[in-house]
């Protein structure tokens, strides 16, 4: 059924590197639920494969000592709804994860796997580019810092040199303190299907709950890649907690984005639903954060 030739297991980040360095095209393999259907299209026939699985130091969600949370891009997506920091400090992280798939594939599937296939509908990609993560990638050069809006390179394109992987996740302390989010996935079924449109929203909110200090908005399938609406959180940022403020972000969204139009949507659908996957998910972000409208 999977036709590959040969099949070596990492012992170690290191060795990982080392092995990428011998077999460099060889395609490394995290949970497998993008790579094993490649290779049961015909995609992959006859790649060596690289597994990733028995790196359990990649699996970890802690914090660092400045605050930031570490998040082991081995972390599966049910893994991280369940992770008491997460629940504790980016509750949305989780909830994006849990609208990924089915039971099985959230078992498998990984956080780092679903931003490393450098695809625009990934679940969780949204909410990291909306906290403005950082990613630790080490490869044979040493290990590197790169922000998540520099590492999507284009459609499927990602900054990943050859011998490198993604080693951490890293959500600095400034973007999540005192900050909560809400996620949207719009999609054709409830469950097991790809995200038409995804909409992640956070906010900051002043000590009396009336003023949006910081807002930051960002979307899956809105353009070639996750993005977002700087110039929508712009708009917003000082605002008040109005239901102007509320049509305010629906507008304001749409000079950012740039759908396109597929067999799922077309293009100017998309834009409906960005517009009020926006209105929403700033109002619910608003409300988890104390705010009233």
């Amino acid at each position: 059924m999977y036709d590959f030739s040969a099949l070596y297991e990492a012992t170690s980040v290191q060795n990982a590197v080392e092995l990428m360095q011998a077999h460099p095209s060889a395609v490394l393999i995290a949970g497998g639920s993008d790579v094993l259907i490649k290779m049961r299209e015909g995609k992959l026939a006859g790649t060596e494969l690289i597994s990733l699985y028995k790196l359990d130091e990649l699996r970890e969600v802690t914090m660092d000592p400045d605050g930031a949370l570490r998040i082991g891009p081995m972390t599966s997506f049910s893994h991280a709804t369940k992770s008491p920091l997460l629940q504790q400090y980016m509750p949305v992280l989780g909830e994006a994860a849990d609208t990924v798939g089915g039971p099985q594939l959230r078992n498998i599937g990984t956080l780092g796997g679903n931003i490393c296939n450098g695809v625009t509908s990934a679940d969780t990609a949204s909410s990291q580019v909306a906290y403005d993560a950082m990613l630790e990638i080490t490869g044979p050069a040493g290990m590197r810092k790169i922000s998540i809006h520099d590492f999507y390179k284009g459609v499927g394109k990602v900054d990943l040199q050859p011998g490198e992987l993604l080693t951490a996740i890293l959500i600095p302390k400034e973007s999540y303190e005192n900050c909560y989010g809400y996620y949207i996935k719009y999609a054709m079924r409830n469950a097991m299907d790809i995200a038409t449109i995804g909409c992640s929203v956070n906010v900051v909110l002043s000590a009396d709950k009336k003023t949006i200090e910081r807002m930051r908005i960002s979307y899956g399938v809105a353009g070639p890649v996750p993005m977002r609406a700087r110039s929508a959180e712009a708009a917003v940022n000082g605002q008040p907690v109005s239901e102007a403020t509320i049509e305010l972000v629906g507008n304001a969204v749409l000079n950012d984005v740039n759908p396109r139009t597929s067999w799922r949507a077309s293009a100017d659908f998309r834009k409906q639903i960005i517009s009020e996957t926006a209105r929403r998910g700033l109002r619910a972000a608003v409300e988890r954060a104390g705010g009233v409208f």
